[in-house]
C-alpha cells in the first residue's frame, strides 16, 4: 500500500472539469445532473483501500444528512489489477448498504481523476452550484483523522458543505487528504 497526500491542481473558484461517467445504477452521470443541489462533494475513492473504508460511514452520513448537497463517489482505480474496485463490486457495495452516496461512478479511463488532480483515496472535492457552472470550493481532508482506525474529532467537510449552502467562502486552508495512492493503469 503506497500513502499518498492530495495535490491542488485546480484553484479555489475555478470552474471543474464536467464529465460522464456510468453510475452503479447502470446510467451515464454528468455534473449536470446534480444542478438541482447547491453543492456537490466528489470523491475520489475505491472500495478496498482502508483510508477510502474509513470515510464510507461518514460520506454515507453527509449523504442522508444534507438535501441540498449531492455526495458523489468516483471510483477511478485499475481494476484489472484490484478486482476489489470492478464495477460489479462497486454495485454490490450499494447493494448491500454499505455505500449509500447520492452516485457512485466508474472513472474507467481515469481522465476524470486525472483532469482534477486526484491522486489518493479519499480525495474529496466540494464543488460550488454557480448556476450555469460548478467551481471548486474546498479540497482537502474530510477530517482530522489521518489514520483508518484514528477517531475523527473534527469534521472539516460539514464546515465547508455548511459555508457552501450558507452562500459563504470556505474558510479552510488547503489539507491535503490522505489515503492510498490511485492505482493507474
Amino acid at each position: 500500500m503506497v500513502m499518498k497526500e492530495s495535490e491542488e491542481k485546480i484553484g479555489r473558484d475555478d470552474p471543474v472539469p464536467n464529465f460522464e461517467l456510468r453510475g452503479t445504477d447502470g446510467e451515464y452521470h454528468t455534473l449536470g445532473d446534480f444542478a438541482d443541489y447547491d453543492a456537490v462533494l466528489l470523491v475520489f475513492t475505491c472500495n478496498h483501500c482502508p483510508y477510502a473504508q474509513a470515510k464510507f460511514d461518514l460520506l454515507n452520513d453527509l449523504a442522508d444528512e444534507y438535501d441540498d448537497a449531492a455526495v458523489v463517489g468516483i471510483n477511478p482505480n485499475d481494476a484489472d489489477e484490484y478486482p476489489d474496485d470492478s464495477f460489479e463490486a462497486m454495485q454490490s457495495r450499494v447493494e448491500d448498504g454499505t455505500i449509500g452516496y447520492d452516485a457512485y461512478l466508474r472513472d474507467e479511463s481515469q481522465e476524470v481523476a486525472e483532469a482534477y488532480g486526484a491522486v489518493c483515496t479519499p480525495d474529496p472535492f466540494l464543488l460550488r452550484n454557480e448556476g450555469d457552472t460548478f467551481t471548486l470550493a474546498y479540497h482537502g481532508r474530510l477530517d482530522d483523522a489521518l489514520n483508518p482506525d484514528a477517531e475523527a474529532t473534527e469534521f472539516y467537510i460539514r464546515d465547508a458543505i455548511d459555508s457552501v449552502l450558507s452562500g459563504e467562502d470556505v474558510d479552510l486552508e488547503f489539507m491535503p487528504s490522505r489515503g492510498c495512492s490511485i492505482k493507474w493503469k
